[in-house]
């Protein structure tokens, strides 16, 4: 699909968080995460429409995202991407909150802060804590990928992912997204557009630790504790 095919997004009939822009399924890279996590939650809040509090963390990322767009707009001037990406061939630029989206691969999301450098593009998504879990390098490696095709006619510099601890400047993993990361992250984004059609069915986790820690662990139906 190219842009000239774009239309307007509209909500998907059975599945919250997904929208179709024309007959493209498109979900919010935040399910790389839960995927990974257990895919059963997608199915649970976006398919059964079963709605939870949401977890301790979840509120306090939301207000710390909030917080720090709020800071980092009463210091920014609005400039395009293409701009951007123009002016940072030769000087660092910052952008946070950036929201990205490829209908190629059907995913959309907000980076939560880009560092433009000469030399390459850091994608860096906030995370508690510094243990470097599979989901949270799957979601970051979503956010590259859609930021790779959205720029793939501007510019061909290196991305780098980047996972930093909240509330910190600690960078604590980062690589560079390769080939061999974005054919990873590819066939998990092509998995969940077959759960999304109905070609796959929303498999549980096995990992008691993972349920016991879960949101929806009191009406989940294929719970192991």
């Amino acid at each position: 699909m190219t842009d000239k095919d774009v239309m307007e997004p509209i909500q998907h009939p059975k599945i919250s968080e997904v929208i179709l822009i024309g007959k493209r399924d498109m979900f919010p890279i935040s399910w790389l995460h839960k995927q990974e996590y257990c895919e059963y939650q997608i199915f649970l809040e976006n398919v059964k429409g079963i709605n939870v509090k949401p977890t301790k963390e979840m509120i306090e990322g939301k207000l710390v995202h909030k917080s720090l767009e709020k800071k980092f707009k009463e210091i920014a001037k609005p400039i395009l991407l293409k701009e951007i990406i123009e002016k940072s061939k030769v000087t660092e630029m910052l952008s946070r909150e950036l929201p990205v989206i490829s209908i190629r691969h059907g995913i959309y999301g907000a980076i939560d802060e880009i560092r433009f450098t000469p030399n390459n593009f850091i994608i860096i998504d906030d995370k508690p804590g510094t243990k470097v879990y599979l989901s949270n390098v799957h979601q970051v490696y979503g956010y590259c990928l859609a930021f790779k095709d959205m720029i793939r006619d501007m510019d061909n510099r290196t991305i780098v992912a980047a996972l930093r601890e909240r509330r910190t400047d600690n960078i604590y993993w980062q690589r560079s997204f390769d080939e061999k990361a974005e054919n990873e992250i590819i066939k998990i984004i092509n998995r969940i557009h077959d759960l999304i059609s109905g070609n796959e069915e929303f498999i549980s986790n096995k990992n008691p630790n993972k349920c016991k820690s879960c949101r929806f662990r009191e009406i989940c139906d294929k719970s192991v504790i």
